[in-house]
């Protein structure tokens, strides 16, 4: 439930009570107070979540009314007693104009604003130059995306085009502010190649879509639960949100800076497809919740900005992974290898020569212009009664690996290490 102050002009008290009658309101307090010299009655109301626009809908009518929407949830206990377990365990979700308002009030000042996205920058730079895994996710609580992203799925659920702009040019400006201070620290500290955690960054999965679309409607369903049934606070879902954008964005600005465009390109594909993939999902999930063109205290709607901006969104994702697919193996790699090191697993264990100890598969951090190199370090030990010397079981498996790797279509360079190990002899 929420609560709400209303304040009108002496004798109009009876319109408010009349109004939200068909609400049930939980407990109505009313007294005398004076506005500029002028009587006025305050009514206080609790009234379910769900019906809190339709209240302001039917107050609008009355002249001269101030109402106070009080965003914390009450509970409202009414007789009988006995009930009262079942009536503090009724938590709906908020009204579609209080998830309109704290969109909006979650702006704040731009000094703020970049500052944050300074700070999380350089906190990504060091995470980044540093291979400090911790440090990422540090930066994800301090970097200012959460906001913005969510703004914008607001904004095109509501089809206003006004909060879209302005979202999304504070979208873009922490993104590019991130992307320049990582770019200036690589410069002034003079790094000269790539980090592993640098790599480990760029490489793209083939279900990396999963992960902006599940930010986005987690995001959403932050926004939209009331207090006290939302089982995830809003600081994890932004660190979710700040996930898929932070890290990908220092990449960029690092990986420019150190001339590796290859590494630019996967930060900035990343970049773009967590924006689309967070839009998406998050303005289905807004509009499924009844946030719509139209509502109390708000008019200035487009109805075909909705369908419009989520065509256009439904586009680009299309041609993202489009892109993604067809761009074998740069956007690609992290499942690649994965699937690749499964297959080597399935050669060796059909082989009656040895048997699988471990095996690395992974794309180099050198980048050899106009080759894609892909390393493959296996270590295996020989089959009981197996006479054949080390150098033939080396070339042996060598053969049928990259044989197997070039019979796949992939637009790789496999370079494959095979180390024989000899278990010590056992003892008489």
């Amino acid at each position: 439930m929420r609560q709400l102050q209303i304040r009108v002009p002496r004798g109009r008290r009876k319109a408010v009570m009349e109004a939200a009658q068909p609400y049930h309101p939980a407990n109505a307090i009313q007294f005398e107070a004076t506005d500029s010299g002028q009587p006025v009655d305050v009514v206080f109301l609790h009234i379910a979540n769900q019906n809190v626009e339709n209240l302001l809908q039917d107050l609008e009518s009355i002249p001269e009314v101030h109402i106070t929407l009080i965003p914390r949830g009450v509970m409202a206990l009414q007789p009988p007693p006995s009930e009262a377990p079942d009536q503090v365990t009724d938590v709906t979700e908020r009204s579609p104009l209080e998830i309109f308002l704290a969109g909006l009030q979650s702006v704040g000042s731009w000094r703020g604003f970049l500052g944050y996205a300074v700070i999380g920058a350089v906190v990504v730079w060091i995470g980044l130059f540093t291979n400090t895994i911790y440090l990422l996710t540090a930066s994800m609580l301090i970097a200012p995306f959460a906001g913005p992203a969510m703004n914008v799925a607001i904004a095109t659920a509501r089809g206003d085009t006004t909060l879209l702009w302005r979202s999304v040019l504070r979208y873009f400006s922490a993104i590019t502010v991130s992307m320049l201070v990582a770019a200036l620290l690589t410069l002034i500290f003079r790094q000269q190649s790539a980090t592993t955690l640098m790599m480990e960054t760029a490489e793209i999965s083939a279900v990396s879509v999963l992960l902006p679309l599940s930010a986005g409607t987690a995001g959403g369903l932050n926004l939209i639960q009331s207090d006290r049934s939302s089982l995830v606070s809003g600081a994890s879902i932004g660190i979710l949100v700040a996930a898929s954008l932070a890290p990908p964005a220092g990449l960029v600005g690092m990986a420019g800076a150190l001339g590796r465009w290859d590494m630019a390109v996967n930060g900035l594909f990343l970049v773009l497809l967590q924006l689309v993939g967070i839009n998406f999902s998050a303005a289905l999930v807004f509009r499924l919740f009844g946030v719509n063109v139209r509502g109390a205290r708000y008019d200035r709607g487009r109805k075909m900005l909705f369908p419009l901006n989520l065509g256009v969104t439904a586009i680009a994702l299309i041609g993202l992974l489009t892109w993604q697919f067809s761009s074998t193996p740069n956007f690609q790699r992290s499942s690649l290898t994965q699937r690749i090191s499964a297959d080597i697993g399935t050669l060796v264990d059909n082989t009656e020569l040895v048997k699988l100890v471990d095996s690395e598969v992974r794309f180099t951090k050198t980048n050899i212009k106009g080759q894609n190199t892909l390393l493959t370090m296996i270590y295996v030990q020989r089959q009981p009664n197996v006479t054949l010397p080390d150098d033939q079981i080396r070339q042996r498996l060598t053969r049928e690996i990259q044989s197997q790797i070039r019979d796949r279509g992939l637009n790789v360079t496999p370079l494959v290490s095979v180390t024989v190990l000899d278990p010590p002899p056992v003892s008489q």
